[in-house]
């Protein structure tokens, strides 16, 4: 990257991380001197914490702009040139379930179940059923890519799916599963696995990088939703087969 270059993404991110977290802060602000009046102990302590937030905000999104996207374009444009395309399908499942297993907003959801549940749901189990959901959604992405499938054809089935378990399943899981689709389609599948699809799509005979690479974060948004529920519906069914 050259420094130009550098400069730009740096400037731009910090604008971008500037228009986030300004109108919190100013609201919180103004909540302050008419309505809460907390002391100036804990105000301090918002405002250092939103602070810190802001500058980690700003160095992850300036890391992913600068290594995460290049990086999975670079791997996606290399997967798209092989002979094998079926090679695809194992190399998104696998690196759907990498990302997702480091996706920041997937792990915080994870531990508010456990502590909203009181441990009956363990993060763990939450955890693992995201990310197994993303990563065989990934590794279907990538397939389609490679095929040339229509997305629709895989979309409609699948959001069809999602209406009839969710009559089926039980509201917990329901609840938790639509939340886990928005929190799987963060800042690392928005980036790196975004970025794959989209390399992948341009090595690829003549395809049209917005028709066959974009697409892949709707996947990802509705895996989770699958896999969760289907998860309440195999510990009712487990739990069914104790009863007397």
């Amino acid at each position: 990257m050259t420094e130009i270059s550098f400069l730009e993404e740096l400037g731009g991110t910090a604008w971008s991380v500037t228009m986030a977290v300004l109108p919190l802060a100013t609201l919180f602000l103004l909540f302050q001197v008419f309505m809460l009046d907390l002391p100036r102990n804990d105000v301090r302590k918002i405002l250092t914490g939103t602070a810190i937030a802001a500058a980690g905000l700003f160095l992850f999104l300036l890391g992913v702009g600068i290594g995460f996207m290049p990086f999975g374009r670079a791997i996606g444009q290399a997967l798209g040139a092989l002979e094998q395309k079926w090679l695809l399908l194992p190399a998104g499942v696998f690196l759907g379930f990498v990302t997702t297993w480091g996706e920041p907003a997937v792990r915080i959801l994870a531990n508010q179940v456990d502590d909203a549940s009181n441990g009956s749901i363990p993060r763990a189990l939450v955890l693992h059923t995201v990310c197994i959901g993303v990563a065989a959604f990934v590794g279907l992405g990538l397939l389609r890519i490679a095929y040339e499938i229509p997305l629709i054809s895989i979309l409609v089935p699948a959001y069809t799916l999602v209406i009839v378990i969710m009559w089926l399943s039980d509201r917990d899981f329901v609840a938790v599963a639509v939340d886990s689709g928005g929190v799987a389609t963060g800042p690392l599948a928005n980036t790196f696995l975004l970025a794959l699809a989209l390399g992948a799509s341009s090595s690829i005979g003549s395809q049209d990088p917005i028709t066959h690479g974009l697409g892949l974060v709707a996947l990802i948004a509705v895996a989770p939703i699958i896999s969760v529920m289907t998860l309440g519906l195999l510990i009712r069914w487990k739990e069914s087969r104790k009863e007397p």
